[in-house]
């Protein structure tokens, strides 16, 4: 079987980072949502004044559903933050609010990285969807155009990931010093919201390392049918 050919193997290492990635954003957000801010408004207050600063009348901001469902909608300019991070006064709702607002504050000058995202998008979504079912395809019927093809799809979906990477690196820094500057978070504070960001990155990078991994697989398994 194709998921269990000797490349496997060379996954263990990114989905144990995977695995470590999510034990650690979960663990981080749930030790500092634990953590109520000096600031004591909620998120959704962070983020509506954030907004109001930068200009950004125009965006909205929401109550998601879903824990850490928290997310800028560049099609409707919403910033949707979930129930803990838009009713919250915590390190970790501050936090993830700012970043979702920075987010917004890309969308508006046109930050290049974004711009980019959005552009290939749909691809990446063809990608994910037809990639495998094409390699294989063409790996059990020794049709090489479709191995080639759903490297080539597959190939839009890692660009996608590693473009994400700057994208959420950004909005992160922007957050930390939106928040430090603007007083929402004390010097002792900052820290902690630091860890909350950097936490939240660290699945960004694993996810990327999966779908690096991933392609490499494509690209050995195609080539052993040559």
């Amino acid at each position: 079987m194709f998921y269990f050919d000797p490349t496997f193997v060379l996954l263990i290492p990114v989905m144990i980072l995977a695995l470590y990635a999510q034990f650690r954003v979960r663990r981080t957000y749930e030790k500092f949502s634990k953590v109520q801010s000096s600031w004591g408004r909620r998120g959704a207050n962070v983020a509506h004044d954030i907004l109001g600063h930068n200009q950004l009348h125009n965006v909205s901001i929401e109550q998601g559903e879903g824990k850490l469902s928290d997310h800028y909608d560049p099609r409707t300019k919403k910033v949707v933050l979930s129930p803990e991070n838009y009713n919250g006064h915590s390190i970790a709702a501050l936090s993830v609010a700012a970043h979702e607002v920075g987010h917004a504050i890309q969308h508006k000058i046109g930050y290049a990285p974004l711009q980019l995202r959005h552009s290939i998008l749909p691809v990446a979504n063809i990608g994910s969807t037809l990639a495998f079912p094409l390699f294989l395809i063409g790996l059990f019927m020794s049709i090489g155009p479709l191995m080639q093809a759903g490297v080539i799809l597959f190939s839009g979906v890692v660009l996608f990931q590693l473009i994400t990477l700057p994208v959420e690196f950004d909005a992160s820094s922007r957050a930390i010093r939106i928040l430090q500057s603007g007083g929402y978070l004390t010097p002792q504070e900052v820290p902690l919201a630091r860890k909350v960001l950097n936490a939240a990155a660290l699945t960004y990078v694993a996810a990327t390392a999966v779908a690096l991994v991933h392609l490499l697989r494509l690209i050995i398994l195609s080539g052993s049918r040559d």
